[in-house]
């Protein structure tokens, strides 16, 4: 009977996701047009100018636009693996096999023993509730090699880390999936792949790293949470502007600085938490891996200065590997995150010009979106401190485990 339900289960999870998947497919080929400004853009002019520089052997020295690391050159050149198809239309077919791939790596995970099909059906559900932006941009792929990575987790913690270096070295934010590692082959095989892939880099192709200096002077974007200050101010008489700069849509003017530095100071504190957790911590379960990262990601999203719609496509991911666990009780906060990405879509891009003239339809927006997120963070952080944090009594032995302590010869 529970394998006829699993079957039953399997069906609706591949028959929903092909569904919402090929929607996904017409809206990034334009067959139907999503409402809103057109999220494709940066896949044919953003990407593909990135990939002409990219071709030649040089990263975009003088492009301030260019802020990831060295291996995300893999990801914008890419589309050349299908070139049969022009750049866009092969970008959005390896979008599309990243999100495949992340449906088999959870229906795989999920049908193993104390597994559960829950993050599967996260996965399936939360992607489609971001729209097509999800395959307008390479983040997507990022999260296949991270899932990938804590899947891995303490079996394999060799491929684990590096696996999860390899995802650092697409787009920085993999490197808090190591926070609750407790092998040494996790964090030494991360160090090891880092260190080749950066060398290599390095060697190979000139301004590798010339991305560490190209956001110094960002401002607060329109979507992050300290940007809730601004989009108030406006209505006193704020003397600032919103501009696109350094490829996102910022507010510029007086005190925005202070307002950056305090969302920084919010990713220190979220820094020292997770830090005195990881010290505390002494009941380490096979989720807890799962739930520390995504606590660890949903900490530095919220709290940073900007939040990008594509951000919410790491949350999607973490949390559907939380769900693969029977043990995980990170339920709410997950469900938080599924609703915050309702939200975004809504914010971007359907509504993204009531967002960027701060009315009371934009500001309501992100007051909805990046509060879910708050509550959210802090929920998922009170569960993984309770599950995880030695309590003051020794656990009990069961009765049988005494009985034979008690009845057994001396030595």
């Amino acid at each position: 009977m529970e394998t006829t339900g699993t079957r039953r289960s399997l069906a609706w999870l591949v028959g929903i996701w092909g569904l919402t998947r090929v929607l996904l497919l017409l809206f990034v080929f334009k067959v139907y047009i999503f409402p809103g400004p057109d999220v494709t853009s940066d896949v044919s002019v953003i990407y593909q100018g990135w990939y002409e520089v990219l071709r030649t052997g040089t990263f975009p020295l003088d492009d301030v636009t260019w802020q990831y690391p060295p291996a995300a050159a893999l990801a914008i050149l890419s589309p050349a693996l299908v070139f049969w198809l022009d750049y866009p239309s092969a970008f959005f077919v390896l979008a599309f096999a990243a999100d495949l791939a992340v449906l088999l790596l959870l229906l795989y995970a999920g049908v193993r023993p104390g597994r559960t099909l829950r993050g599967a059906w996260v996965w399936v559900v939360g992607v489609p509730l971001l729209g097509p932006t999800v395959y307008a941009r390479y983040d997507v792929m990022v999260t296949a090699v991270a899932v990938a990575a804590l899947l891995a987790g303490a079996r394999r913690p060799r491929l684990m880390g590096a696996l999860t270096a390899f995802a650092a070295m697409l787009k920085v934010w993999p490197v808090l999936l190591l926070v609750a590692a407790r092998r040494r082959a996790a964090w030494g095989w991360a160090a090891l792949t880092a260190g080749a892939l950066a060398a290599v880099f390095a060697l190979t192709m000139p301004g590798a790293f010339a991305f560490l200096t190209f956001q110094r002077d960002r401002g607060t974007e329109v979507e992050s949470l300290g940007s809730l200050v601004f989009h108030v101010a406006r209505q006193y008489g704020w003397d600032g502007q919103v501009l696109l700069n350094y490829g996102s849509v910022e507010f510029l003017g007086p005190y925005v600085d202070v307002v950056s530095t305090a969302a920084l100071a919010l990713s220190g504190l979220a820094f020292g938490w997770l830090l005195l957790w990881r010290l505390k911590a002494r009941r380490f379960l096979s989720h807890t891996l799962a739930d520390a990262a995504f606590v660890a990601v949903l900490m530095f999203v919220t709290t940073s200065r900007v939040i990008s719609p594509q951000y919410m496509v790491w949350l999607v991911g973490l949390a559907a590997v939380c769900l693969c666990f029977r043990g995980s009780r990170m339920t709410l906060p997950v469900g938080l995150v599924l609703a915050a990405s309702l939200v975004t879509v809504l914010e971007f891009p359907v509504w993204f010009a009531h967002v960027v003239a701060s009315d009371d339809l934009g500001v309501t927006l992100l007051f909805l979106r990046n509060g879910l997120l708050v509550v959210a963070t802090l929920l998922a952080a009170r569960v993984l401190w309770r599950s995880t944090v030695t309590r003051t009594a020794p656990f009990p032995l069961p009765p049988q485990a005494t009985r034979t302590k008690e009845t057994s010869p001396p030595s």
